[in-house]
This record gives C-alpha cells, sequence and structure tokens, in this order.
C-alpha cells in the first residue's frame, strides 16, 4: 500500500487530497505545516510526499530542501503557483514533479504512481541482492 504524506496549509485541500487518496487505495497522512510535515517523515515512512509551496513560516521549497538532504522520498509539488521561474525554483530544490491544482484525482493518483514506480526502479538498480559483482 503506497503511503502518502500530505503537507498543505489549506484544511479543505487537505481533506479532499485525504478523501481521493484513500478511495485510491493509499495510506494518508495530513499535516498543516512544513515542520510537522519534517517531524513525521521518519514515522510514517511516506512512499512519497505531496507538498504545497505556499505555507507560513516555513515555505515548500525550505521543506522540499530539508527533505532532500535527508530522504530520498520522491516530491510531489501540488501548488496554484503557475509561474515558471517559481516552477523551476521547486524542480531546481528537489521536487521530482510538479502538478499545477486544481488537477483531476485521476491525474494525481497517476502522477502518484508513476514517481513512486520510477523510484522503486531507480532504487532497484542500485540495489539488487541478485547481482553478483566477481573480481
Amino acid at each position: 500500500m503506497l503511503k502518502v504524506l500530505v503537507i498543505d496549509d489549506d484544511p479543505a485541500m487537505t481533506d479532499i487530497l485525504n478523501y481521493h487518496l484513500t478511495s485510491g487505495g493509499m495510506e494518508v497522512k495530513v499535516v498543516n505545516d512544513g515542520q510537522n510535515g519534517l517531524d513525521c517523515i521518519g514515522d510514517f515512512n511516506p512512499s512519497i510526499i505531496l507538498l504545497d509551496l505556499l505555507m507560513p513560516e516555513l515555505d515548500g521549497w525550505d521543506v522540499c530542501r530539508a527533505i532532500k538532504v535527508k530522504y530520498q522520498i520522491p516530491i510531489l509539488i501540488l501548488s496554484a503557483v503557475d509561474n515558471p521561474t517559481r516552477i523551476a525554483e521547486a524542480l531546481d530544490a528537489g521536487a521530482d514533479d510538479y502538478l499545477i491544482k486544481p488537477v483531476t484525482s485521476e491525474s494525481l493518483i497517476a502522477h502518484i504512481k508513476n514517481l513512486v514506480r520510477r523510484t522503486n526502479l531507480k532504487n532497484n538498480l542500485f540495489y539488487n541482492p541478485n547481482i553478483q559483482i566477481n573480481n
């Protein structure tokens, strides 16, 4: 089962995301600020993180950078920010994908599954107990 951590300061948005993602068979944890999001990653161990950019105190760009320093978890930015420069900044900060709100639940779920699949494939290329290298 995919585990999705949603970090967004808008409770209405997190309620909608929680509904659609759990309906799609995913386990969801919602937090409404960046610091709490960072604090719960280790305990929740998400498969993917959905992250909003525009949050008070610790914004999504800073949260994204902090996650990438410590974890190899895919980050999907889900934001109303539709400025190419700001989108590029999010991707440069370590985001793996970017969707502009509003987005259909079908599209969101497809992007989530794709990112997790690509991450798992990449991780399996680096570690495969069935591969032996002889000197």
